[in-house]
């Protein structure tokens, strides 16, 4: 309802516009006020410094001279809407030179003031945008001293704040040093010592405790405190890469049994990730039981497989086939499946690269077999790595003042 009534009103103004604009003479009553609301936007786009432009712009659209043009009848106001839009391809980012290049073309003023307006308020989102881009290292500085500040206050009140931080890392240097989930981790990445080998990094270890919390038992286990507030952000990337994990094997197992000539069309990779997708949407759920959605997943799988090799002409799939097929996406709802287990261990991998590159861009090589994936892969690396790099600006102290005296020790 407000967005009809919204629609009627800019109907009705831009109609009266019309209106005025047609008689004869032209009344300017509605344009004025406009080029009025135009001349304050576009200064408001200014910087300090830009006392040039903001002569430019006051001195051209000086209303009260327009009014008295406007009496006289010698006002141009095709000339005004040149200069205006002179102006905002001079004060528009790049992206919107293509927009303001369009107004150009347009010849009749009422269409041509609604498409101005409508490009500025494109302009007030960009400036809107470097805003925030500007000033956002100064609010996370003070954000990550305000946490710290507050997190020492619970210290200083109660001393064992830190006591399942201290299990956490300890766990993780343990992991590594002992090489205890060795498969999880990049092969010569210098994140794993050997029992007799070199001690991990401190990074290493706080790299690999991060990654432990995506198999977080949240139901039996105490989270360590200093990430107690992000909770549930890990607790929905565990669920996001527990989803890519599921997918990816499905998709793995599809493609590899299928003929090379369907596996490699990008049309029906596509089409099958998708439906593949949809079907395990609500994995979240606790409703939701796997074996049963792979099951139907599996059917489906089945049949457009069957239907593209139709399609392309090859030979169709075998019931032996099929079977097999189904039998391995099922078996894929046990999280001890060799596949779903490969999948799983290469994505951690990815994880672990993405986040021992210190968020470099561009991201580092997606492992074989994730391909299928790998869009909703990088998304959720990106998350999980700005979540962890904050927690690391606010509470790096106490993980260095522990992680001296673990290391040590081992």
């Amino acid at each position: 309802l407000e967005k009809r009534v919204k629609e009627i009103v800019h109907k009705a103004f831009w109609d009266c516009l019309s209106v005025q604009l047609s008689e004869d003479p032209p009344t300017y009553d509605h344009a004025i006020k406009l080029v009025g609301e135009i001349k304050e936007t576009l200064l408001s786009f200014l910087l300090p410094g830009h006392t040039r432009l903001r002569n430019q712009i006051t001195e051209v659209l000086d209303l009260d001279l327009i009014k008295q043009e406007a009496e006289n009848g010698a006002l141009d106001i095709s000339k005004l809407a040149e200069f205006i839009i002179g102006m905002m391809g001079t004060l528009c980012a790049p992206a919107r030179d293509e927009e303001v290049k369009k107004l150009k073309d347009i010849k009749e003023i009422v269409p041509l003031f609604r498409a101005i307006f409508s490009v500025l308020d494109l302009m007030k989102v960009d400036m809107a945008n470097f805003a925030i881009t500007s000033i956002r290292p100064h609010l996370m500085q003070q954000s990550v001293e305000y946490e710290r500040k507050k997190f020492q206050q619970l210290l200083e009140k109660q001393p064992n704040s830190l006591d399942f931080v201290t299990q956490w890392l300890e766990e993780a240097a343990e992991d590594l040093t002992n090489q205890k989930y060795k498969s999880a981790l990049p092969a010569g990445g210098g994140a794993a010592g050997s029992g007799d080998g070199p001690t991990p990094s401190p990074v290493a270890v706080q790299n690999y405790a991060y990654l432990k919390l995506l198999r977080w038992d949240h139901l039996r286990r105490p989270f360590p405190e200093t990430v107690l507030m992000d909770q549930a952000r890990f607790q929905e990337l565990q669920l996001q890469l527990e989803h890519l994990t599921v997918l990816g094997a499905v998709l793995l197992v599809t493609f590899s049994m299928a003929a090379p000539g369907i596996s490699s069309q990008a049309d029906f990779a596509e089409k099958l990730k998708m439906i593949v997708k949809i079907l395990l949407t609500d994995t979240h759920l606790p409703s939701f039981h796997l074996k049963d959605a792979l099951t139907t997943i599996g059917e489906k799988v089945c049949l457009e497989v069957s239907s593209c090799l139709a399609l392309c002409g090859l030979a169709p799939f075998t019931t032996e086939k099929e079977a097999v097929l189904k039998g391995q996406i099922q078996a894929v709802a046990s999280p001890d499946d060799p596949i779903r287990r490969i999948m799983d261990s290469r994505i951690l991998i990815f994880l672990e690269s993405y986040l021992a590159s210190g968020h470099q861009k561009p991201l580092p090589t997606v492992p074989g077999g994730l391909g299928p994936v790998q869009k909703e892969l990088e998304e959720v690396a990106i998350k999980f790595v700005r979540l962890v790099n904050y927690n690391k600006m606010v509470f790096s102290p106490y993980y260095d003042a522990i992680l001296s005296k673990i290391l040590v020790r081992s």
